[in-house]
């Protein structure tokens, strides 16, 4: 399974560490709220993609999904780590 995912998080808090003008991740890190309300409406594109569209449509979907999560959690300072060591601790 690819690391991908927390590579990405890497990228996402070094882009609050080092802010670019016109960014999209820094709008949404500026705007927890934003950041939230974002998360909402992909994971309703989820819902809807899996019901009554395609699986290419569901993957594009999903991967909207996850990064807009990475985002909301780096706006609460929260690592992706602490989630995978979350989902471990579950798994036992």
């Amino acid at each position: 399974m690819s690391d991908f995912l927390t590579t990405l998080a890497q990228l996402i808090a070094d882009r609050k560490a080092n802010p670019k003008p016109g960014s999209y991740t820094n709008t949404l890190l500026a705007d927890p709220a934003k950041a939230a309300q974002k998360v909402g409406e992909e994971a309703t594109e989820v819902v809807v993609a899996a019901l009554a569209q395609s699986d290419e449509r569901l993957t594009e979907e999903m991967a909207d999904l996850l990064y807009h999560s990475l985002v909301l959690l780096e706006t609460r300072n929260i690592r992706f780590a602490d989630v995978l060591a979350e989902l471990e601790k579950r798994h036992r």
